[in-house]
């Protein structure tokens, strides 16, 4: 079997969630950096598909948490998206760069306030040093997100009192300047401007 089939075979096991076969794919020689057409490699397919033993073997192997594929999501930046905390954990060991931005120059924490994903917040928040007040390039940090892209239930009120308990600043406005308290009363989220209102 050539480079190319097993790189192959390594892409299908990791998309398929097949960690015995990752592993066989791996020892018959595949790079753990392969890619397919998209970009993607096969620690970003376990990932998308919250495969965690496949992550952990990938991880084992030397696998990147931050090699981004063609629309430039990585491993790392995934978890935030699905929400996924034990897939965060098997990524921590491989020392992933919080740093490392989306297409909308976010990290993982602002997508995964946008949808509401309490317990990864939560995780994120108290095992990394990801920075709570970063602005993505629409100009939003992680609260104004929750605000704008929320719905203003019961998971975004969580998420809100998470980034605040982690510091972070509710001052900061959107690129027009409007604060996440603002948002909040346009919206009539009246229990999130609550808890913003008791930052002041």
């Amino acid at each position: 079997m050539n480079a190319r089939q097993t790189g192959v075979r390594l892409l299908e096991a990791a998309r398929s969630g097949d960690a015995d076969e990752v592993r066989a794919a791996l020892d018959a020689g595949a790079d753990v950096e392969t890619r397919d057409g998209d970009g993607r490699s096969p620690l970003l397919l376990a990932s998308l598909g919250d495969h965690v033993a496949v992550a952990h073997t990938l991880v084992a192997a030397g696998a990147d948490p931050d090699a981004q594929d063609s629309r430039r999501d990585s491993a790392w930046l995934v978890t935030g998206v699905t929400g996924s905390v034990e897939m965060m954990r098997a990524l921590l060991p491989a020392g992933p760069d919080m740093t490392v931005r989306n297409r909308f120059g976010g990290v993982s924490l602002i997508p995964a306030s946008e949808r509401g994903h309490v317990a990864y917040v939560r995780a994120v928040l108290s095992e990394t040093d990801i920075a709570v007040d970063h602005i993505n390039d629409l100009g939003w940090t992680a609260l104004l997100e929750a605000v704008i892209l929320g719905d203003g239930g019961v998971r975004h009120q969580q998420v809100v009192e998470l980034l605040m308990a982690a510091g972070a600043d509710v001052g900061i406005g959107d690129s027009d300047g409007v604060t996440a308290l603002q948002h909040a009363d346009r919206r009539g989220f009246r229990e999130i401007a609550t808890l913003l209102k008791s930052d002041r």
